[in-house]
């Protein structure tokens, strides 16, 4: 039921965008400020983008809020996937300690001459 409504949410967003860019911008957000002699021009594609903004947008906020309903109480106890995990066997003995860098000559010793090229 989850999945099945998110896929729809999804649709409905795509719509939802896909009649806003097909709106004609007219200058004034949310309906403030345009010109009063264009509000004639092309009136039944204007009223049905919209009624189809409207009714989209309200379904999606509908669907968001159901969505947000059913992942809460839909609470499952979470796990962790160990199939993955790599297990080392126990061996009884110490971990094999590393490498340590050669020690750096004393003060008092000579470094090795190094030849400079020329």
């Amino acid at each position: 039921m989850f999945t099945f409504l998110l896929v729809v949410q999804t649709l409905v967003a795509v719509a939802l965008v896909a009649v806003i860019l097909m709106q004609r911008s007219e200058g004034g957000g949310l309906g403030v400020g345009g010109s009063s002699a264009g509000l004639m021009t092309a009136r039944g594609a204007a009223d049905f983008l919209t009624r189809a903004t409207s009714i989209l947008g309200g379904l999606f906020i509908f669907l968001s809020i159901t969505l947000a309903a059913i992942a809460g109480v839909t609470r499952e106890a979470p796990t962790v996937d160990t199939s993955l995990a790599k297990e080392q066997p126990y061996q009884g003995t110490a971990p094999a300690p590393a490498q340590q860098a050669p020690a750096a000559p004393a003060a008092n010793e000579a470094a090795p001459a190094v030849p400079i090229a020329q």
